[in-house]
């Protein structure tokens, strides 16, 4: 994650309130990396929204080349009044990321299934920007919150694993950070963002606390060691923890009691098929976060 100028932020926003937060946070992070920003509206199409008419196919053919052709028409004019409102959606959100001293802020559209989308785009991207909350958390804010957790914990587990680019997701109204955490655990994943930390001008002059959890061993503290004296070399501020107990608890707790306002964490380390038997200590670490994390791969 670096400032080349072809090195773009991209910021992932669906037609939600949601989107204003991805925007914000999307904003200072193109700010601080001196790059581009661009935001991509992804619009998916529902075949399974329809007119409610029959279609079963009980009925002449000359009629149903009529029915066909009308769908089509209505087709057309759903995916052309999307196009148009995703145009003005944008325009305001380009607008809202200037305001925000966003210099070079670009916009783009496109139709199909966001993962699928972002893996073609991600040429050219330093760091993408995602709420874990959106349009279907909206629509059902009816549904209880362990179901609508669940859905979130599915979508960002599908983009990040299709992906091989840091993922910064948010929650809430932007509050530039202050305090950064690294939930480090000694493995190639986190050792690699150590290293993209000190080299980033993301988070430059803040202090950034490193934190593992487990038992306390040579080799763990060999490893807290190494991290720590990577980053004080690039001249951060880097209080250490080593604290025993489940990961997931102790974050949350070094989260609320050193006052963290942006976590950096590995994600996703196991098979897709492990996660779905087992569960994903990532899905659950997103659902209990209330603050930024940075999901690396």
């Amino acid at each position: 994650m670096n400032s080349n100028r072809q090195d773009k932020v991209m910021a992932c926003v669906d037609q939600s309130h949601f989107s204003d937060h991805v925007a914000d946070y999307a904003a200072w992070a193109a700010r601080r990396l001196a790059a581009p920003l661009e935001f991509l509206h992804v619009i998916d199409h529902h075949p399974e929204i329809g007119s409610g008419d029959d279609h079963s196919g009980a009925i002449g053919v000359d009629a149903q080349e009529k029915l066909l052709s009308r769908l089509s028409s209505e087709d057309e004019l759903r995916t052309k009044a999307a196009r148009e409102q995703g145009r003005i959606f944008l325009n305001r959100l380009r607008e809202r990321a200037i305001a925000a001293g966003g210099h070079s802020v670009d916009v783009r559209q496109r139709h199909g299934e966001l993962a699928e989308t972002l893996a073609e785009q991600e040429s050219g991207v330093s760091m993408i920007v995602l709420g874990r909350r959106g349009e279907a958390a909206e629509h059902g804010q009816r549904d209880s919150g362990r179901a609508i957790g669940r859905a979130i914990g599915r979508n960002v587990e599908r983009v990040v694993r299709a992906l091989h680019k840091p993922i910064l997701t948010v929650t809430a109204d932007f509050q530039e950070p202050r305090r950064v955490m690294i939930a480090f655990d000694g493995g190639i994943v986190t050792r690699r963002g150590v290293e993209m930390v000190a080299a980033s001008p993301l988070f430059r002059d803040l202090p950034v606390h490193l934190l593992m959890s487990g038992k306390e061993s040579r080799e763990a503290c060999k490893q807290l060691e190494w991290a720590a004296t990577t980053l004080s070399a690039a001249g951060f501020s880097v209080p250490t923890s080593l604290i025993p107990g489940d990961a997931e608890s102790v974050i949350a707790r070094t989260v609320r009691e050193q006052s963290i306002d942006l976590l950096i964490m590995g994600a996703y380390s196991h098979s897709p098929l492990r996660s779905l038997l087992f569960g994903s200590k990532t899905s659950d670490l997103l659902r209990s976060a209330t603050i930024p994390t940075l999901l690396l791969r």
